[in-house]
């Protein structure tokens, strides 16, 4: 199955720039649907608006958590089979295990490329 370009995604992260550059690597992949949220409160309030075929949530943010957030929406059952891909600078091996056992779909170690993103997107949308 191919990945739909029309697929809403929400990309989560308090960094701007970092919002930014995942925005234009989706838009490279083809993707145009894309929203964003500042932080955990923010997101949850948008995916509770909205359905998203996916949310790539960065793990470091204030006051809630990426890892906070993706508990959250595994807790909800309307959000909770959303796939979810984790974004971080870290792979420390304990939280690549907490996030797997929280229920994230895929992770990725910063930096990464538009070619990274295609991937991990691939695995956690087709299946």
């Amino acid at each position: 199955m191919a990945l739909d370009p029309s697929m809403p995604i929400l990309v989560v992260d308090d960094y701007q720039t970092m919002v930014r550059i995942i925005r234009n690597l989706l838009k490279q992949l083809g993707f145009e649907n894309v929203d964003d949220a500042a932080d955990g409160q923010a997101a949850i309030a948008k995916m509770r608006d909205k359905r998203y075929g996916l949310v790539i949530s960065d793990w470091n943010m204030e006051p809630m958590t990426g890892f906070e957030l993706l508990q959250r929406v595994r807790e909800e059952d309307a959000l909770a089979s959303t796939p979810f891909i984790m974004v971080t600078a870290e792979s420390r091996t304990e939280n690549v295990i907490a996030a797997k056992k929280a229920g994230v779909n895929n992770y990725i170690v910063k930096p990464f490329n538009a070619q990274t993103l295609r991937s991990k997107i691939e695995s956690v949308c087709t299946g």
